[in-house]
């Protein structure tokens, strides 16, 4: 089985229908690491009652753990939409060699302040199984606004 980036973003794509199923906003994250996950997480934060237990933070903590420290130095982030703010900033703290999303966010993602709030070093790759993970958003807050 080829490992690439459209497999390790269906794999963060289950990751967000969990969070569908949860009745929270469908984002889903796994971590990589000479190819293997070694880190999962979706939203919890209707569930944790936290507003910063977002997907990435989730899966940044577990994979800290899994390593046994606080960088993610030759790990890819995969996640479903384009990081926060908050996120991006916890990403870079990680140092995080790669992050690659699916969906943009033009209201609240981080590239709205700018590529500076990663490490200098993390490379980017936006776009990935874009639509998929935009329609699973769409539906989400379509359900939550009545109009399905």
């Amino acid at each position: 089985m080829l490992l690439n980036h459209e497999y390790f973003m269906r794999q963060a794509l289950n990751e967000a229908q969990a969070a569908f199923a949860k009745d929270e906003v469908p984002v889903g994250v796994v971590v990589v690491a000479q190819d293997r996950i070694i880190a999962r997480g979706h939203n919890l934060t209707e569930t944790l009652n936290d507003v910063t237990a977002h997907a990435e933070m989730q899966a940044i903590t577990s994979a800290e753990s899994f390593l046994g420290g606080k960088y993610l130095v030759d790990c890819t982030l995969y996640v479903t939409l384009e990081p926060c703010v908050m996120c991006a900033g916890a990403l870079a703290w990680a140092q995080v060699s790669k992050l690659v999303y699916g969906a943009h966010d033009e209201k609240r993602g981080y590239s709205r302040v700018g590529q500076s709030l990663l490490h200098p070093k993390t490379e980017v790759v936006p776009g990935v199984l874009e639509e998929e993970c935009a329609a699973l958003l769409i539906e989400f807050f379509q359900k939550k606004r009545g109009k399905v």
